[in-house]
């Protein structure tokens, strides 16, 4: 289990430093595009860690204001309060914020930079459609985000590819409306150089890229964090049974969005199971595991 975990992070900070080279190729290839490229690049990276640096403070604020969630008064939602005390006893972690989400899609996260500053967040159907075993093990899954640190690296990866998106939007607005690299000749070489039609598909294929690279992140976790959970409940049937129940559900989640969509237990958004020729295309951008392999995983545990 702690092998798993020290190979999880590792395989974390790749992924993060492989960000950081995407930014910078972004950043390189727009500078070449206008005639600057050094410049560029450390504007790019600049950019990518300024937006990572304020994400690393506000990271749970701004993701429960984003899924409208509210505090979780204790007198109203007691049961859920009581699961979570006595789980954090169990697994030795401070007791992070409590939210409650009014969405009818049964849906769990957790958020934050470090277990003294985290939060978890459930949807009304969550609790109205679980029992307590089942609503036990969702939350041991939530909090084992929280002790293995994914919320961190989770946000970190949310924050980059924002910040891959936003430069090279800026970019390509910048080539359509400039028409390409200017020389000091005056001659446009956007249109001509084979290097620009390259430098044009890098910046298109960046961002897809980038959020390849998060759904990578989110797959390793949630499998990870289904097996931790059971660790920390030492009841598998019951996160199996949650899982089982969300896998049955099709209510989307109203309250998640792109950005925050690999943050939740289950994939919250629809178009989820895409067969066809591009089956394998959508699989890559999928932010979470298909329900059937993580409950034929916890079957064997």
């Amino acid at each position: 289990m702690f092998e798993l975990i020290r190979a999880n992070k590792r395989r974390s900070i790749a992924l993060v430093a492989g960000f950081v080279v995407v930014v910078a190729l972004v950043g390189a290839v727009i500078g070449y595009l206008v005639g600057n490229g050094p410049v560029f690049t450390v504007v790019a990276l600049v950019i990518s860690a300024a937006i990572a640096f304020g994400s690393y403070w506000k990271a749970d604020e701004i993701a429960l204001r984003v899924s409208r969630a509210e505090p979780a008064d204790p007198a109203t939602y007691a049961r859920l309060h009581n699961l979570v005390e006595g789980l954090c006893i169990a697994g030795g972690l401070p007791k992070p914020g409590v939210y409650v989400i009014d969405d009818p899609a049964p849906n769990a996260f957790a958020t934050g930079r470090d277990p003294d500053h985290a939060a978890i967040a459930v949807t009304t159907g969550l609790l109205a459609k679980l029992n307590r075993v089942e609503l036990e093990g969702v939350v041991a899954h939530e909090l084992s985000h929280i002790k293995n640190y994914d919320i961190l690296v989770s946000t970190l990866a949310v924050t980059m590819v924002g910040a891959i998106a936003l430069v090279t939007d800026l970019a390509i607005r910048m080539m359509w409306w400039n028409g390409g690299r200017v020389d000091r000749r005056g001659d446009r070489t956007g249109s001509g150089n084979p290097l620009a039609f390259v430098g044009f598909a890098l910046l298109i294929l960046a961002p897809l890229v980038a959020r390849a690279m998060q759904s990578a992140i989110s797959r390793r976790r949630e499998t990870l964090a289904d097996v931790s959970a059971c660790q920390l409940t030492r009841y598998p049937p019951g996160l199996i049974s949650a899982l089982e129940k969300l896998k049955e559900d099709t209510t989307v989640t109203h309250s998640a969005s792109t950005a925050t969509a690999h943050l939740w237990i289950e994939q919250p958004m629809s178009g989820v199971g895409d067969a066809g020729k591009l089956e394998g295309i959508h699989k890559m951008f999928d932010t979470h595991p298909p329900l059937e392999e993580r409950i034929a995983l916890l079957r064997e545990l």
